[in-house]
């Protein structure tokens, strides 16, 4: 069953978090935002409140709490309330797909990126943002996913347990980000590449054709 209990019970605690964290915010918000282009169609599958979509242009999400979805209606996102298994449109719509801290919540992550697969152009792209596992802020939220409304039920990932699913599901040229610095107030707002030292990851992948494309 999807993870959307605490977003239903809480989904104004939930946007008002970006509101209280503007400088992490914000920086993931310009991470992601180096890695696309405007003139790109996306949807963003775990659109939540539309925090990440309408400042990066999005104009369609996928959501399976309804009091989410309700939230990001009234910015302007026209949002199915569906999950990121069974995905409700037709093969090779969108340009790219967004994901953000979507993959910990997801019951089937292979079965996710498959359908993000089928629903991309070819050579289209995903962007998958998360909290990795083994970095001090990962670390922190498992020491206290019981005492977490949101992150009790969480599945939390390595960047190279993410990178390897989105190899098996035919994603390729990976490209990597990170940001948010716990305690280094010098690097507040600083995007890198690469992994290991941000708490904060963004993946993108290319959808690699297969054999029925060429």
């Amino acid at each position: 069953m999807t993870k959307i209990e605490s977003f239903e019970k809480y989904s104004k605690e939930y946007d008002e978090w970006f509101i209280r964290n503007q400088d992490i915010y914000l920086a993931e918000i310009n991470a992601i935002k180096s890695l696309i282009s405007s003139d790109k169609f996306g949807v963003e599958i775990g659109v939540g409140s539309g925090r990440f979509a309408l400042p990066l242009g999005i104009k369609v999400g996928v959501d399976p709490s309804r009091k989410m979805a309700e939230i990001s209606r009234k910015r302007g996102i026209q949002v199915y309330e569906a999950v990121a298994e069974q995905l409700p449109f037709n093969d090779k719509t969108f340009d790219f797909i967004l994901m953000v801290t979507t993959i910990c919540f997801v019951d089937d992550l292979v079965k996710s990126f498959k359908e993000a697969y089928r629903v991309l152009k070819t050579d289209g792209f995903i962007i998958v943002g998360f909290v990795d596992k083994e970095s001090e802020l990962g670390k922190q939220y498992q020491l206290k996913k019981e005492e977490s409304k949101f992150y009790r039920n969480a599945i939390f990932y390595t960047v190279k347990e993410t990178i390897t699913l989105l190899r098996e599901t035919n994603f390729t040229d990976v490209i990597i980000k990170q940001t948010v610095f716990p305690g280094q107030t010098d690097k507040i707002g600083l995007v890198e590449d690469g992994y290991g030292k941000g708490s904060f990851v963004i993946i993108k992948a290319i959808k690699q054709a297969n054999l029925k494309e060429i």
